[in-house]
């Protein structure tokens, strides 16, 4: 606490900062209170008692003392580092970036602001914006390794993956020590493809963190388990703790279900997958109906289907999207390889930037506020994709966007991008519901229960079956099965889709060094591999539940 343009004796305020710092947080109340009597517009006692409201957790009563300081001196830069503080916590990141802002112009030597100003602006996906606040945070403190490792995180959400390695090295130099940098690490290589390197920075993690559950998931990614393996002993008994986080449990069954997998108990694969799922459904909070409407909502979206924007009249910025989607599991990533192996083509992974754009439009429809979606509404979802494709700053003008959830929104990508390639990938019904529901996807709350799985499943290809009937010949249609067998003949396929001329480097994908941020990164480092839509075959006494679903509907049984 600084003694900022304080009218108080530092002899009367000293006292209370001391016993505010050494954790008696109701003494100081009282006290500042007592002060406040006398000194009733004191800006320094209500960013104190602001900071005592903090610390108990009361941060709507924080945010009220705050305020009342900066009011009753606008350039007191701490109280508005403190306000902004108390916005980022209760998720009020635009005003949050307000008030960092105001700090920051009063104290431009505030590198904290700057730091927290970049984590709230990577929340918001501003990520050049984010990336020059951290490097101001590092110009005004060198050796703030907090700063070095967020800078390395907005690097790598910008694509910059081999300078966010770097960053993450310049934490550890001045931090050593720093288990989050070491881990961030361990990400990054793994994203690169980089198996030795990711294994050693996990272990180096757990190390620091041995209770880290996260790293301890990671390592079961990175293994192939035996019996006698040592790891197995340790989360056998760092599950039995009763003082574990939810989290944490979660993460302990899934590693338990990948160790017994491995080791071929297939009984108790399932009794720790089972569990590791039902806890995190209990977790998310997640009901199949929330889906079920979010699908109807956007068919209601559609019953009066926008206009397609008129290609001669559009300006492009010379960008041309490829949308690869489907269902999570379907080859997604390996499509986005292959073609980002190309010369003219540049990978930007999983972007989550159409719906971010779309789900406006979307609640705007079916809250009765619009009747339908206007072409203003499509041109600014345009204008707005491509600027973000433009920010990426990549010299390739083809660019491939692998969320495989935008599926939901073809008629929006349709609509607003006449000139893009869409490639809807396909694959074994029970396959691809197999490999979500026994994968963690923490975003996606349908796959932690086999029929939540299935029922999804099929409420993807209900929609799908809308958007084909709605735009016949927008979509190619690809075949994972056909892909791996077939290798040659069915990516020269793709390329004449996407209007790609032939390049032996698509063949040879797993040389490419495209960064890619999904649960199949290392996998699509390696050769081409076939039979895996099969792999089901041998769980099949445990995949009832989710094959009755699929069986019922999509084979008619």
């Amino acid at each position: 606490m600084k003694n900022e343009r304080s009218i108080l004796p530092k002899s009367q305020i000293e006292p209370v900062i001391d016993v505010y710092k050494n954790g008696d947080i109701h003494l100081a109340i009282d006290q500042i209170k007592k002060l406040n009597e006398k000194y009733p517009n004191e800006p320094l006692l209500f960013n104190l008692i602001g900071a005592c409201y903090k610390a108990l957790n009361q941060l709507e009563g924080a945010a009220k003392m705050f305020n009342i300081a900066v009011n009753l001196n606008p350039n007191y830069s701490e109280a508005h580092f403190n306000l902004a503080c108390i916005y980022q916590d209760l998720g009020k990141k635009k005003a949050a970036v307000e008030s960092y802002n105001k700090a920051i112009k009063i104290t431009p030597n505030y590198p904290e602001a700057h730091n927290n100003l970049g984590n709230v602006l990577r929340g918001l996906e501003n990520y050049q914006a984010a990336i020059e606040s951290f490097e101001w945070a590092i110009a005004y403190k060198h050796d703030f390794a907090e700063a070095h490792n967020n800078l390395g995180s907005a690097l790598n959400d910008f694509g910059r993956t081999e300078e966010a390695v770097q960053s993450f090295e310049r934490a550890l130099i001045f931090k050593p020590d720093y288990s989050k940098a070491i881990f961030n690490l361990a990400l990054t290589y793994k994203d690169l493809g980089n198996k030795k390197l990711w294994i050693q920075m996990i272990e180096k993690t757990l190390e620091l963190e041995p209770f880290l559950s996260e790293a301890h998931l990671e390592l079961s990614r990175a293994k192939k388990y035996k019996k006698d393996d040592p790891h197995i002993k340790l989360i056998q008994e760092l599950i039995t703790s009763k003082e574990l986080k939810l989290s944490d449990r979660i993460n302990f069954n899934f590693i338990l279900a990948k160790i017994y997998d491995d080791i071929g108990d297939q009984d108790k694969q399932f009794k720790y997958l089972n569990q590791a799922n039902r806890l995190r459904k209990e977790e998310s909070g997640y009901s199949f109906e929330r889906d079920i409407n979010f699908f109807a909502n956007i068919k209601q979206a559609f019953e009066l289907p926008p206009k397609i924007l008129d290609k001669s009249n559009l300006h492009s910025k010379n960008i041309s999207p490829i949308f690869v989607l489907g269902m999570p599991r379907t080859g997604t990533s390996l499509v986005h390889q292959i073609l980002s192996s190309h010369d003219m083509v540049h990978g930007a992974g999983e972007l989550n930037k159409i719906f971010k754009l779309v789900v406006p439009y979307l609640k705007e429809i079916n809250n009765k506020t619009a009747t339908e979606i206007s072409e203003e509404s499509i041109l600014s979802i345009r204008n707005q994709y491509l600027d973000y494709l433009s920010s990426l700053g990549v010299s390739e003008k083809i660019i491939v966007d692998k969320m495989p959830l935008n599926f939901r929104f073809i008629g929006f990508i349709v609509a607003a991008f006449p000139e893009a390639k869409i490639v809807h990938m396909n694959r074994d019904p029970i396959a691809t519901c197999w490999s979500i529901y026994k994968n963690f996807f923490p975003g996606n709350a349908y796959s932690y229960n086999q029929e939540d799985t299935a029922s999804y499943y099929l409420l993807y290809k209900d929609l799908m079956g809308f958007w084909g009937n709605l735009y016949p010949h927008k979509i190619f249609e690809f075949c994972y099965e056909d892909l791996t067998a077939n290798q040659e003949v069915e990516t020269r396929k793709l390329l004449d889709y996407c209007e790609l001329s032939w390049d032996e480097k698509c063949i040879n994908f797993h040389k490419n060094s495209t960064v890619m941020r999904t649960t199949s990164s290392i996998q699509v480092k390696q050769k081409m591999y076939q039979g895996s839509s099969d792999e089901w075959k041998k769980y099949e006494v445990h995949l009832q539940k989710l094959i009755k679903v699929l069986n019922k509907k999509i084979y008619g049984q």
